[in-house]
């Protein structure tokens, strides 16, 4: 038990590492999902979309090696599943792709943005989380079971793209994803290649801490294989929305033994230490609250879409388009195009909105 409880330490240790790098490289580069599409949508500016989409290529091709070498099981992922979650995944995502718009940020970025002093990331992060939860086992939970996930496709081969029959799918899509990316000299600058490389690599890191480091083939009480410090019981990256709901569970719960530490927990703890730190080493560390009542009603209606949505959806643009995709999983291709038809969505209508003001 003493070797058991010292490797679960090394696998939160891990994430809590891996946490603080992307928080330091997200704050570094600005390298966010909501940016990403508002530069191409209102702007045309396809720089962090590349850094976004070269990570995906990364991540995928590192997920398929690992696979490969045999260093996790992708049939044990978060994932993995033999149903394609149609309506839930389409409908979640389009709520979290809204909400992250009006609420100025993914839960990545929401943590980043604390950890600069953003005061309204605060409230985000609060609200946010509860709205997970409750989607996770409270009031919202019971609708989202009794309608959207009772609509899904029967898979028993999988959701997942290899139903297309194309053998090392994983690495072809990702090659040609670096290739389309790469091909453009002026995204060789240190900081697009950080972020793309950088959040990619840490993606794959994750895969590897959970699902090799942390497996365990028969675990000395229950005798069954077990995947250390996961909420889920299954082979975990990154993603941040029930891991804020679980956070402030543990938080709230601290004295109950039953609520232990989780890899999602020590992420988010990473994303903010991280972050904080490279914005007081830039200097770019700065207090910020909302301008006015519109800007709060915005920004909580926001982090209850993300929160609601980011559950319905299994995962945000980390968990489901970072992570999920990486597996190749069906449901995190709908999610991602979900997520992002919400946010053009919402960052049109921010736009006709600032047009109208402008008018009047």
């Amino acid at each position: 038990m003493t070797e058991l409880v010292t490797l679960t330490k090394e696998v939160l240790g891990a994430f809590f590492l891996g946490g603080l790098l992307l928080g330091v490289i997200s704050q570094r580069t600005h390298f966010c999902t909501m940016g990403a599409i508002s530069d191409v949508v209102n702007m045309g500016d396809w720089t962090r979309a590349r850094q976004w989409l070269c990570a995906i290529g990364v991540a995928m091709i590192g997920f398929a090696a690992l696979a490969d070498f045999g260093l996790i099981d992708p049939s044990k992922t978060l994932y993995a599943s033999p149903r394609l979650m149609l309506l839930s995944t389409l409908v979640g995502g389009l709520m979290f792709g809204y909400g992250m718009v009006i609420a100025s940020g993914c839960g990545n970025k929401t943590l980043v943005r604390m950890g600069g002093g953003n005061l309204k990331s605060v409230v985000v992060f609060v609200v946010m989380g509860v709205s997970a939860f409750a989607t996770l086992k409270g009031i919202t939970a019971v609708v989202r079971t009794n309608t959207v996930d009772t609509v899904f496709v029967d898979m028993p081969a999988g959701a997942h793209l290899s139903v297309l029959g194309i053998p090392h799918l994983g690495y072809i899509l990702g090659a040609l994803v670096l290739l389309w990316v790469l091909r453009h000299k002026d995204f060789w600058t240190f900081d697009s290649l950080l972020a793309s490389f950088g959040v990619g690599g840490l993606v794959v890191a994750m895969w590897w801490v959970s699902g090799h480091l942390g497996f365990v083939p028969e675990h000395p009480e229950t005798l069954d294989a077990v995947y250390l410090a996961t909420n889920s019981g299954r082979i975990e990256a990154l993603n941040f929305v029930a891991p804020v709901a679980y956070t402030l569970d543990w938080l709230m719960f601290y004295s109950d033994a039953s609520k232990v530490l989780s890899v999602g927990i020590a992420a988010v703890a990473g994303v903010l230490v991280g972050s904080a730190i490279s914005a007081l080493q830039s200097k770019t560390f700065r207090w910020e609250g909302f301008a006015n009542p519109r800007d709060l009603g915005q920004h909580l209606l926001g982090s209850v879409l993300m929160g609601v949505g980011g559950v319905t959806a299994m995962g945000c643009t980390f968990g489901q388009g970072l992570s999920g995709i990486s597996t190749l999983s069906l449901n995190s291709v709908v999610a991602l195009a979900a997520i992002v038809v919400g946010a053009v969505v919402s960052l049109r209508q921010q736009a006709a909105r600032l047009e109208r003001t402008a008018c009047e």
